[in-house]
């Protein structure tokens, strides 16, 4: 039975790795064209004097913001609303400013990956507690898994960067979470944005696969 069963077993690994690689492959493709897109709007216009790390810097000073006002009991719809859209927008435009004005920094790349976590996984948790655990804990742990590699490896200095699989789990949980404080809140998440949710966990799971394979081939930067 086993000598039949592990063909199978091969077939849908392999099956998995194409399709793995196929969609890393359509992602990048996808990023590559905003990065195109943005370039020369940003190569023209774009004031020196702020960086990119100005606008990660700006992003965590808005998540924590929000959570201030989380805090405080402060439900203002509008309000909130507006702090976190200019929080994702500055999230779509420090990577793109950073690659079109050769600003790339290692710091950056931590800093990145760090204002993510601070902008999305507060306003999640406050959002999904009561009522989606479940859908909590699918976004949490991937999440935590990959901030243990980050410092595991910041200790070595390696630092891993933000894949694309981590960037597009960031993009619909930013779409999601938009949603939600526009139309929803302070009550349940409607059906759509919580669909948006479960992808965001699906991609986030895929990132840290793509981080262990990464870490496996030693293809780690260097601090």
């Amino acid at each position: 039975m086993g000598c039949k069963t592990f063909p199978v077993q091969v077939k849908l690994s392999n099956s998995f790795k194409i399709m793995f690689l196929g969609l890393k492959s359509f992602l990048e493709k996808i990023d590559h064209y905003r990065d195109r897109l943005l370039f020369p709007g940003i190569k023209k216009f774009w004031p020196r004097f702020i960086l990119p790390n100005h606008l990660t810097i700006l992003r965590i000073v808005l998540a924590f913001l929000i959570i201030c006002l989380l805090a405080l009991g402060i439900h203002d719809r509008l309000l909130l609303a507006y702090i976190f859209i200019v929080g994702a927008l500055l999230d779509m435009f420090d990577g793109s400013v950073a690659r079109a004005l050769n600003k790339e920094t290692r710091i950056g790349a931590v800093l990145d990956s760090a204002a993510d976590k601070f902008l999305v996984l507060p306003i999640v948790a406050f959002i999904l507690f009561k009522d989606y655990v479940w859908l909590l804990l699918f976004l949490m742990i991937p999440e935590i898994i990959s901030g243990m590699m980050t410092l595991y490896y910041r200790t070595r200095r390696r630092i891993i960067t933000v894949n694309i699989f981590g960037k597009t789990k960031m993009v619909l949980a930013c779409v999601a979470l938009a949603l939600i404080i526009l139309f929803d809140f302070p009550d349940n998440p409607s059906q759509l944005p919580i669909a948006l949710l479960f992808a965001a966990a699906t991609f986030a799971s895929l990132s840290v696969i793509l981080n262990l394979i990464v870490v496996k081939t030693k293809n780690v930067k260097t601090l």
